[in-house]
């Protein structure tokens, strides 16, 4: 991971932003992103931060359960376990969305356990997807989360360089990934002409 010192990153996002030169969906996702953190550095409640994820969650039909996932699964196959980050939560009901619909009934999407699954063995059990199809929807569902967290007013940015978007940002391949994991989502429907994240839900034999 390229370390990345925050002093340094009002340059880190400027040349980043370079790189997206003539990529016009791609610059406005990142400068939504790039521009989330308010300049007093207040990055918000997380009560409330989490609340709103639930209101998101629910306007999907996506039932809840006020509980840590460490007591089973972040997914037990019908509910989200809230009781985490509110990154977290947003980044489960991208999972949602982007999971087949024959997938959903199976712990943890079938990706295997979670970060903060408990029962692990069992996620893990229910796995239906090969390593690479899981990094490549892993990868798809992160855009997607950090993108639902810029549009709901929450600290983005955090999470685009904790999930590694910014690692060689001085090479030209890193802006070229962000812009086309954006356009495969727009392309599936989860993403508007704007860049803004839609309540989409994938569809039976769509292929991402």
């Amino acid at each position: 991971m390229t370390p990345i010192d925050t002093s340094d990153l009002p340059a880190v996002i400027d040349r980043f932003e370079q790189g997206l030169a003539g990529r016009p969906l791609a610059l406005a996702a990142f400068r939504r992103i790039a521009s989330s953190i308010p300049a007093d550095g207040r990055l918000g409640d997380p009560a409330e931060q989490r609340a709103q994820a639930v209101t998101l969650a629910a306007s999907l039909g996506i039932e809840t359960l006020d509980e840590e996932p460490a007591e089973a699964f972040s997914w037990d196959g019908q509910r989200i376990r809230t009781r985490s980050e509110p990154s977290v939560v947003i980044h489960e009901i991208a999972h949602w969305q982007l999971c087949a619909p024959e997938r959903r009934p199976l712990f943890d999407f079938g990706l295997g356990a979670g970060p903060e699954t408990g029962r692990v063995a069992e996620a893990d059990a229910v796995t239906a997807l090969s390593e690479e199809e899981r990094q490549d929807e892993e990868t798809l569902t992160s855009l997607l989360g950090i993108l639902w967290e810029a549009e709901l007013g929450q600290p983005a940015m955090l999470a685009f360089l904790e999930q590694n978007w910014m690692e060689g940002y001085d090479r030209p391949a890193t802006p070229a990934h962000f812009d086309r994991i954006l356009n495969r989502l727009h392309a599936g429907g989860f993403v508007d002409d704007q860049a803004r994240p839609l309540p989409a839900a994938r569809r039976s034999g769509q292929v991402l």
